[in-house]
């Protein structure tokens, strides 16, 4: 059979392609006129083309940082003067800390997963993504405790659980505690992680030796630079601590140091070669994800909101990415 076309009406064609079957085939004129016209199959394949384009540069998008602010620094407020100034100041993710509470957290085991809900659906009505949340103290009789900060964390939409760690002498039971928790946490679809906090698991290093002590994927570590810092006296460069971590970074607590021990200050303001550590962190894995600020230069609500500004741009021009 030859190739050609037979006209039906004006709109309408009988199209025939070599062996295949005749098809009818709409034309769609380009212009008023009708000068320039597409038939079906060739519109079709266009839209195709395009959408198979488009969805080819989407995925070919590199993963982004997710840059963030703990509510940390507005401690004396109430959590929403929190979320606040952190929209206000750009950020698109939010880290549940400490607030003007009664056990001074946001979200603690007595939490219900009904206020946790509540609390999430805040910080999205701001246009903000939970994207850690500090655990505070449990027991470690059994895994009830932990396990209900779990489910609180999955309540309000956190996919990261940061640990604070525990000195030497509960260290068994603590990590015993944890490491029980940790496919329960991967059900409820939560990461586990344990930062440099002082006691067993002041340092990158130290914190390296507990992730691979429990080997499991849903345990990693939470990096600090500036308690690196803190914890060893200003002794301990987190730029030669960092290298210990490599391939084990779930996010990280940007968090600046100043001579003798102080870490309420705006990130890029004290000793941290935020440079090299995020250089060095990228060279041992950790490409992506959560950037998270913990501590601003303190002073009234108006200052504070405004170092939180400052902060994002901090972040932005150290991955030269908008927040």
């Amino acid at each position: 059979m030859e190739s050609g076309k037979e006209t039906i009406t004006e709109d309408w064609v009988i199209q025939r392609d070599g062996e295949n079957p005749p098809f009818l085939s709409r034309v769609v004129p380009w212009s008023a006129d009708r000068r320039h016209r597409v038939s079906r199959r060739q519109f079709m394949g266009s839209a195709l083309l395009s959408t198979a384009g488009a969805m080819f540069s989407h995925a070919r998008k590199p993963p982004r940082w997710q840059m963030g602010c703990y509510t940390r620094p507005w401690a004396q407020y109430d959590y929403r003067a929190a979320f606040d100034g952190i929209a206000a100041a750009g950020f698109k993710y939010v880290g549940l800390m400490t607030t003007n509470s009664k056990n001074h957290l946001i979200i603690s085991l007595v939490t219900t997963p009904e206020e946790a809900s509540a609390i999430g659906a805040e910080a999205k009505q701001r246009g903000l993504k939970v994207i850690s949340l500090w655990a505070g103290e449990f027991t470690t009789d059994n895994t009830d405790e932990l396990k209900r900060i779990i489910e609180n964390s999955a309540a309000c939409g956190c996919p990261n659980l940061l640990l604070g760690g525990t000195d030497e002498q509960h260290a068994d039971a603590y990590y015993k505690i944890v490491a029980e928790c940790c496919d329960y946490a991967q059900a409820k679809g939560v990461g586990l992680s344990v930062k440099p906090h002082g006691g067993s698991n002041s340092s990158g290093a130290l914190c390296r030796k507990i992730v691979d002590r429990i080997a499991h994927k849903n345990f990693r570590l939470w990096y600090d630079p500036g308690n690196i810092f803190y914890y060893s006296e200003g002794k301990l460069d987190p730029v030669d601590d960092v290298a210990a971590v490599d391939g084990v970074v779930a996010g990280v607590s940007v968090k600046d140091f100043r001579p003798p021990k102080e870490v309420e200050i705006t990130p890029g303001t004290g000793k941290v070669n935020f440079a090299k550590v995020l250089s060095r962190l990228q060279q041992g894995g950790f490409t992506h994800g959560p950037l998270v600020v913990e501590c601003l230069d303190g002073g009234d609500l108006a200052h504070v909101n405004a170092e939180a500004v400052k902060a994002r741009r901090f972040l932005e021009a150290l991955t030269s990415q908008k927040a």
